[in-house]
């Protein structure tokens, strides 16, 4: 099979995005994120430098770690679980937030859409969790419903990788597609044998 190559892809639309959330040290099957409307990510860096006497004659920065905001109408569980809410030695029915609320660590997925070329690139946040507590902001005053901005940290996972991306007209197996949302390990993109050279 011939490999396409994309040169050009226009982020137009978000579709599709699932979380995956870890529970007993292991991974859950997706499910669906919500409607997204955004997703930014912001490195955070640090500089290395390497000097001779005062003067600096090199510079190297290195990334640390992504801070991801996202905008969306997300589902009542995937929030508790985002957030830590627990219905732990309470009545069916009541979830709690507290000191001892820590959330779910979790693989963020979706599909970003080129409209124009009919292009989708899946990406993956493998290794993330929530970077902010839990907040209630509701506005009466609004005529269209507010999405949710949450904030999460996305940091390297054991292969020192803070994000994936690819372009699914580029793969030559779809079974990469058609798990990428519901279970995205880096098994599934890892080639299975070495380049030769």
């Amino acid at each position: 099979m011939t490999k396409q190559v994309i040169e050009q892809f226009d982020a137009w639309n978000i579709k599709n995005a699932s979380i995956q959330f870890m529970k007993g040290g292991k991974q859950e099957p997706g499910t669906k994120f919500g409607c997204v409307g955004t997703i930014a990510s912001e490195p955070e860096t640090t500089v290395l430098s390497k000097k001779c006497g005062r003067a600096t004659i090199a510079e190297k920065t290195v990334t640390l770690k992504l801070n991801v905001t996202v905008s969306a109408h997300v589902p009542v569980q995937v929030l508790r679980d985002y957030f830590g809410l627990s219905n732990e030695d309470l009545k069916p029915g009541i979830y709690s937030y507290g000191s001892n609320s820590l959330g779910k660590d979790f693989v963020f997925t979706a599909d970003v859409v080129d409209e124009f070329e009919d292009l989708t690139k899946l990406i993956a946040f493998p290794k993330a969790s929530n970077a902010g507590g839990f907040t209630i902001n509701i506005d009466t005053s609004q005529e269209e419903l507010a999405m949710l901005e949450l904030a999460f940290s996305a940091v390297a996972d054991a292969y020192g990788q803070f994000y994936y991306e690819a372009i699914t007209a580029e793969l030559e197996e779809p079974e990469i597609a058609e798990t990428w949302h519901t279970n995205f390990t880096r098994k599934l993109v890892e080639k299975t044998e070495p380049d030769t050279p």
